[in-house]
């Protein structure tokens, strides 16, 4: 769809007849040719944020207009269940560091039975050693060396009991160890969920709930974006979509600054198509932005998509149908070009010279 607010380019020769019928020629000047967008005006890096868990607004810590920056806590949410889960985890994590790591361990205990397990395993070697060479020599009875023998291999066992229990143990203590920190770790984050921080720095443009109401996962709490950086959004119909791109030169009026027309460029271009009112979101960022700019502020546009410095051009109101203009000569076609609201380029079938009419009622 074609419009403009832009100033009127063509200059066209009016001749009375009669004072009934008037008659036009064509001009060469200068055609300029739009998309017409409805605007609004907003932040850069516009978002919501959203609490990940369900409570109680417990405090707002911003207001609107503030400037944070990333990562500054904007609402805290009430949180008693988690900070005593998360000292307690806390203080399950000190016994286990302290059972697997401590001067009082349980693995100190182990290792003093090991100790003498040592010192009674090499005492029953010794033992059953000095034995087994006497009754090679024909010392002791039989009965002794197979006694020495027995506690020989009881204390072998024991030794080899004790160790194995060590290392179970110690494997069982770093288990716990780490499971201890792991879920240590897992109640700090679920404190910290009950605080909701800003993920860009930026701006406080509206704050959605008050301390005491209820918070939930699906309803924002603060909205936030570019506190400097100010995005055209436009829409386009999509029957005009595809003569836009990056680049192009975008006049814009705000109903804020009626007076005023502002300049900006098209800067992205979004490819899905809104099914409800049949348009394609367009953002532009301004060349000559106002002073002060506020989230929501809207206007219209007109995205410039061909512009002819020397074209023949004829008032709109005289073109007949799409391609038929009235002369003295009767009706004659032409080839057309660019168009604006109110006027049209002919490229060929007319002449500067050709007289026009307008069309029979």
């Amino acid at each position: 769809m074609l419009k403009y607010f832009l100033p009127a380019v063509a200059l066209f020769s009016l001749i009375s007849c009669d004072q009934q019928e008037a008659s036009v020629f064509p001009v060469e000047t200068s055609i300029t040719e739009a998309v017409y967008a409805s605007v609004t005006v907003q932040p850069d890096s516009l978002y919501q944020a959203f609490a990940v868990v369900n409570g109680l607004l417990d405090e707002n810590l911003v207001e609107e207009g503030d400037v944070v920056q990333k990562g500054d806590v904007l609402v805290q949410i009430i949180k008693t269940n988690p900070e005593l889960a998360s000292k307690n985890a806390f203080l399950a994590l000190q016994l286990a560091r302290e059972n697997f790591e401590g001067g009082a361990a349980i693995l100190s205990g182990l290792e003093e039975e090991i100790k003498t397990a040592k010192l009674q395993f090499l005492n029953d070697s010794v033992n059953y050693r000095r034995q087994e060479r006497l009754w090679e020599q024909q010392i002791g009875s039989r009965s002794t060396l197979e006694s020495r023998k027995l506690g020989y291999e009881k204390s072998e066992a024991a030794l080899e009991i004790l160790q194995n229990k060590y290392q179970r143990t110690q494997n069982e203590l770093e288990t716990q160890l780490k499971q201890a920190e792991n879920t240590y770790r897992s109640s700090l984050i679920n404190t910290t969920d009950f605080s909701v921080t800003s993920k860009i720095n930026g701006k406080v443009y509206a704050i959605h709930k008050e301390p005491g109401e209820i918070v939930n996962a699906s309803q924002p709490l603060v909205t936030l974006g570019s506190a400097d950086r100010f995005l055209v959004e436009m829409l386009v119909d999509e029957e005009d979509i595809v003569r836009v791109r990056p680049g192009l030169t975008v006049y814009l009026t705000l109903d804020a600054y009626p007076k005023k027309i502002f300049k900006a460029e098209v800067y992205k271009i979004y490819p899905k198509k809104d099914e409800r009112n049949q348009t394609f979101l367009v953002e532009a960022l301004f060349e000559d932005a106002p002073e002060v700019l506020l989230p929501g502020l809207s206007g219209e546009g007109n995205i410039v998509v061909a512009q002819r410095e020397k074209a023949l051009v004829i008032p709109r109101k005289f073109l007949i149908g799409n391609n038929r203009v009235r002369t003295e000569d009767g009706i004659v076609e032409v080839v057309t070009g660019l168009e604006s609201i109110d006027s049209v380029e002919v490229k060929e079938g007319i002449t500067a010279n050709t007289k026009l009419f307008p069309p029979e009622e």
